[in-house]
């Protein structure tokens, strides 16, 4: 239960503005946001061409694409269930406090990489050993030579872990001192690594022309390039993020004395981060679990089974989706979340509501726009992701279904993202616990329902409707206990601004719809028929709508759009009034 602020908003009374910044502190904070969004924005392209490139070389919807999905994905998902959320949220005030000391937080982030790298090798070591009980437990009616190639990748795989640890505590301490554009820059490495090894696994060994008989023809030699330069990536990634903290002037050193860091404080703020992220993660896990049934389940299928989606499809739907909330949501929360933490610590608590209406107006318009783009899009979209081999229309439709179910809460996953920060900012890591605990318990529950009664080949479309799903109903829980303790954050207003951009949105789609219905979108035509008439396509209606949407918002003189494109409005003729 959350705790009730003992001085709440009296009704109809309007919250607190704060004032503006000066004139160049505005133009540091957009400049910052411009360069962490082109980061965002360039790695998940980048990261798209990766995973349309692992698609040519394995396919998406078989035996090999969920074997290696499973194995890759799994240090990810561990490293969020040992200490992802503590890296990303807890530590971050902690950081700002030691930066206020005389020697700018040297010696405590010294201790803090220092624990860090000692936790996570061992953590590691432990992991590693356990690969081949790991892919056992992860998986579901898997057979022996499947259960067989998934632990030989994971021991390719899960020395990812040390690395993504590394990689988030120095991404911490940068933002900390209001460095951001090296830890959201830093993935385009990773993927510009693995995207070299995986165009040399498709010039050594050729691309994946159909059929499911992958398993029986796999080399060693395959195993080291695909899993190798997975992990290859992750290492780099994490590299990449000495140089501009050298840059910082911190004098780190290895410092074995964790005494005295406030661990004990920080232990009570991590223990519900923690228990979050062990919740929703374990959630995670148990779902592809689940759905991996999939991955058995094509064969012997028509086609093998390439209209069946499994791990790989589901996450790479997920991927598509998250775009728009990583370049958007995600960016704008990370520097909104260092002004709520100074304003909770400056005793500025007024000024809470009116930051938290701004930013999930301000990203009302992105977000709103994408969710139709997706819905229009979804075909082409998975087509893009579905390979090259006689079987890519039907991998592609498979994703597409799975994109359109799991776009339908995007917009609330970006509302539920920025008011849990709020939480965070003021410490209170148990109240995001108890959100992440029922949706988690829930997206289970019905996911193992889903497996009574469907048959294995509609799991993945399942989990997908569920994960659409409660994103919606994480964002109304998290809405109650906002305005419960924070009071009215403007909620008329912040409604109003999503119905009027999403009906502008619709428009948009109709026309798009349009667009794509003549280049064969709904027919099986020249938007199916390859990956570059894919490309040309999504290119094609997305600019269009793109073009409908904001001369719409313009003629209704949307305040969000304004707010939305800032600077840019005013250099490009097009975009203005």
């Amino acid at each position: 239960m959350s705790q009730v602020s003992k001085h709440p908003a009296r009704p109809g009374t309007p919250p607190k503005i704060p004032q503006a910044p000066a004139r160049n502190q505005t133009q540091r904070q957009s400049k910052a946001y411009a360069l962490m969004a082109s980061g965002t924005l360039v790695s998940r392209i980048l990261g798209f061409i990766r995973t349309a490139l692992l698609a040519v070389a394995i396919g998406s919807s078989t035996t090999m694409a969920d074997i290696f999905e499973k194995a890759n994905v799994i240090p990810t998902i561990i490293f969020m269930l040992l200490a992802g959320g503590i890296f990303n949220v807890v530590l971050v005030p902690q950081l700002i406090k030691a930066s206020k000391a005389s020697d700018r937080g040297s010696a405590y982030t010294s201790k803090l990489v220092t624990l860090t790298i000692v936790v996570m090798g061992l953590a590691t070591v432990l992991l590693v050993s356990m690969a081949g009980p790991l892919i056992k437990v992860l998986t579901l009616d898997w057979t022996e030579p499947m259960i067989a190639m998934g632990t030989t990748f994971a021991y390719w795989c899960l020395p990812q872990i040390f690395f993504y640890g590394v990689y988030a505590v120095i991404g911490q301490v940068l933002n900390a001192h209001n460095r951001f554009t090296a830890y959201m820059w830093s993935p385009v490495a990773n993927n510009l690594v693995q995207i070299l090894t995986i165009g040399t696994f498709i010039v050594l060994f050729g691309a994946y022309g159909g059929g499911n008989d992958q398993l029986d023809s796999w080399t060693t030699s395959r195993t080291a390039l695909l899993a190798g330069g997975a992990t290859l990536g992750i290492v780099v990634q994490a590299l990449a993020l000495f140089m501009p903290l050298r840059r910082i002037g911190l004098n780190l050193r290895p410092d074995f004395s964790w005494r005295g860091m406030g661990l004990r404080h920080v232990g009570k703020l991590a223990a519900w981060t923690l228990g979050s992220m062990m919740v929703g993660n374990i959630a995670s896990l148990v779902n592809s679990k689940f759905v991996s049934a999939a991955t058995n389940a094509r064969e012997g299928m028509p086609f093998g089974g390439a209209d069946i989606p499994g791990e790989y499809a589901l996450n790479t739907s997920q991927l598509i989706t998250v775009l728009p909330h990583s370049i958007f949501a995600l960016t704008l929360a990370t520097m909104l979340f260092n002004e709520f933490t100074k304003a909770f610590h400056e005793k500025r608590r007024g000024d809470i509501a009116p930051l938290l209406s701004r930013g999930l107006r301000t990203t009302a318009v992105p977000i709103v726009f994408a969710t139709v783009a997706f819905i229009v899009l979804a075909g082409p979209l998975g087509r893009l992701f579905a390979g090259s081999s006689s079987t890519a229309m039907l991998q592609g439709a498979a994703i597409g279904q799975l994109l359109l179910l799991t776009t339908l809460g995007l917009p609330f996953k970006s509302i539920h993202f920025f008011m849990i920060r709020v939480f965070f900012a003021e410490e209170d890591t148990k109240t995001p616990m108890l959100i992440q605990t029922v949706i988690a318990v829930l997206c289970v529950v019905l996911a193992f329902g889903a497996v009574q009664v469907l048959p294995a080949t509609e799991i993945a479309r399942a989990v997908a409707l569920i994960y659409g799903g409660t994103n919606v109903l994480s964002a109304v829980i998290a809405h109650v206990l906002v305005v419960r303790r924070y009071g009215d954050y403007g909620v008329a207003r912040v409604i109003d601004s999503y119905v009027r951009i999403g009906v502008m949105a619709a428009l948009s789609g109709m026309a798009g719809a349009g667009v794509l219905w003549l280049l064969g979108g709904y027919s099986w035509g020249f938007a199916w028929s390859s990956i570059g008439s894919a490309i040309i396509s999504i290119a094609v209606v997305g600019s269009v709508m793109a073009v409908v949407y904001i001369v719409l918002l313009r003629l209704i003189r949307s305040e969000e759009l304004d707010n939305f494109l800032g600077p840019l409005a005013r250099r490009i003729p097009v975009l203005r009034r």
